[in-house]
Parts: structure tokens; sequence; C-alpha cells
């Protein structure tokens, strides 16, 4: 009988992965460019703001360089800057996710605007700041392509997932998880929230599909993937397998994996019926490391595969020192090499 992904899981590099000074980094997708090289794309942005709800209004997605999977990876460029609040992502890009689909890089994202003045230095800012507030309700998923790893990159002017009135949907579209097929069309797994009066819904995910990776791209369900129940995930990665679909995903209560913030791990046929796989646990916010030392990571989010040979080699996650919430002072994405499957 195999092992499950969390089973499969080796200790991880103490010195691998992608952080930078100065910076609270996050949200860590990578690919194996044309040059040989693994390029992670990831958010930043400056710490003179809070982690959380700093990204809202001043994160923008960075490439960085690595030699091997995992790392450490080098800083090279910002990839989508802001562009100015009459674009629909034109104050920030967040959640990048990267996909090499025949000749083309496909790099999904969510973006925001708003109309205020960016935050000053040592001026207050929180959840209850209007630039926050409205930074949140204009969460879009949006698309970005190029024929080059390092671009340059055609930014779509528009979303590729708007939001629906009346629907579970009606707030925002983020965190895209999108499964590129070989024919080039998607299945795009996303967190949605709706309109409960002036305030927001719990998180939930929805499904939406595109005949081709250009769109358009329409949601394929009135009712969340999910139904609202004890089941309360976000972050989702979802990959093709000979059977249908697999997914990992943040679970929020711990309700499934058994473990508050860890990972699990379900099934699909079609993309819309999902279940939680028997052995559902995916991963854990408790790290193995390969100085020897295990450490309960504050954090460990936004949860992505690499595949070589269509296997997943490593799995790729957004931690942060500290306690837990947003409560550390340090964020990096880490790395942790997954034994294969045969092997394990």
């Amino acid at each position: 009988m195999s092992k499950s992904l969390y089973e499969r899981l080796l200790p991880a590099p103490r010195n691998g992965g992608f952080a930078m000074e100065g910076y609270w980094v996050w949200c860590g997708s990578v690919v194996q460019g044309e040059d040989g090289r693994f390029h992670m794309f990831a958010s930043r942005w400056p710490k003179e703001l809070p982690m959380h709800p700093g990204w809202l209004v001043r994160s923008e997605v960075v490439r960085a360089v690595s030699d091997t999977p995992e790392g450490p990876y080098r800083f090279q460029e910002v990839v989508l800057p802001a562009r100015g609040a009459e674009y629909w992502d034109g104050r920030s890009t967040h959640n990048p996710h990267i996909v090499k689909h025949d000749g083309h890089y496909l790099l999904y994202y969510m973006g925001t605007t708003h109309p205020f003045p960016d935050v000053a230095p040592g001026e207050p800012y929180g959840l209850s700041d209007p630039r926050c507030i409205v930074a949140r309700s204009n969460k879009r998923i949006g698309l970005a392509i190029s024929r080059h790893v390092e671009g340059p990159w055609e930014r779509l002017d528009s979303p590729i997932l708007d939001v629906r009135p009346g629907k579970y949907d009606s707030y925002l579209t983020s965190n895209p998880a999108p499964c590129v097929h070989e024919d080039g069309s998607v299945l795009l797994i996303y967190k949605a929230r709706a309109y409960e009066g002036h305030e927001y819904s719990d998180m939930s995910l929805g499904a939406a599909r595109a005949d081709h990776y250009r769109g358009p791209y329409y949601a394929v369900s009135d009712e969340p993937i999910f139904p609202p129940s004890d089941i309360h995930l976000e972050d989702p990665f979802v990959w093709r397998t000979e059977s249908g679909y697999e997914m990992i995903a943040k679970d929020m209560n711990g309700n499934v994996a058994g473990e508050k913030h860890g990972g699990i791990h379900a099934r699909s046929v079609d993309g819309l019926k999902w279940q939680v796989s028997d052995n559902p646990k995916s991963y854990s916010r408790i790290v193995a490391w390969n100085d020897g030392t295990t450490q309960h990571m504050g954090n460990f989010e936004r949860p992505f595969l690499l595949f070589r040979e269509g296997q997943p080699t490593h799995l790729f996650a957004a931690t942060a020192d500290g306690t837990g919430g947003f409560s550390g002072r340090n964020t990096w994405n880490m790395v942790i090499p997954i034994r294969n499957n045969k092997e394990a």
C-alpha cells in the first residue's frame, strides 16, 4: 500500500527556500525554466507595514532563482509591480501560482486596488482602515502570460474570474489553484467569500472552468465544492491524475486532518464532487529539519507541489516563526523534499 504525502515528507533543509531582508515573503510557487534552473514566484511587501493586512495594499509578485529545487533562492526581479489605482490589480498582487504549458508560462494571481493614498511610514494601519476594507472587497483572480520565464509578461487588464452577486463568491475571488490540461483547458479551484449584509462570510472553495487558459472562465457550481459543514478549507492546490483530480488544502479548524492549519488531502473524479481521502493528512505545521531539530511553525500555508516526471518531488509552503496567527517576526517560503512513492 502506497504511503500518504504526509508520510513521505523528508527533513526540510534549514538553508533552503526563499527569504528577503526587510520584507515579508509569502506564496512560493516554483517552475523549472528553459534555462534548467528553478524559478520561484512569490509575494513580498515591506516590513514597515504589518504582516497582516499589509499585503492587501503593498504586496507585489517577485521572481527568485536557484540551481536546485531546495534553494536557497536568490531574488531576481519584481514581476507584477503596482501599476496604478485605475487598474483592477493596480495596488497589490499576491497569491502567485506558476504553470508551464505548451511553451508558455501562465502566472495566475490575486490582484486588488483602492483609491486612497499609500500608507505613510509610521502611519497606523489595520483591518479597520478604509484602504484595507476596500482592497479586500476588490480581490479578484487574474492571469499574466509569457513565452519566457524571465518575461516580458502580458498582464491582462481584466480579472479572469469576477464575483457573482447572490452567490457564495459575491464578495471576492482569490487563492487560485489552476489545473491546466493538455489541451489548454483549465479547472480552476479558488477561494471565495460572500456578502453578508455589509460584512463577508467565512471562506469557501469554488470551481470554475475555461476551454482555454486565456478564458473566458466561468464558475460551474452555485454551491461551494465543499458544502458548509465542519470542513473549512483554504489554500487549495490541485493536480490531475489518471482517475480525476487530487487536492491538498489548509484545514482551518483541524476537523479533517486532526491539526488546526495542517493539511488535508482529497480526491475527485470530475473536479466538482470531492471526497476527503481515507488517510486525510497531507502536511503538518510541525516540521522536521535536516539538522535533526523539530519546530512547530507559527504558519504553514499556501502549499505548492513541484512535479517532475509526473511525481511530486517537493512541497513548498509560506511559513513564519512565532506562535501562530500572524505573530511571527519573520516569514519565508520553505521547501520540503518528498520521497518517491515507489521508494516509500
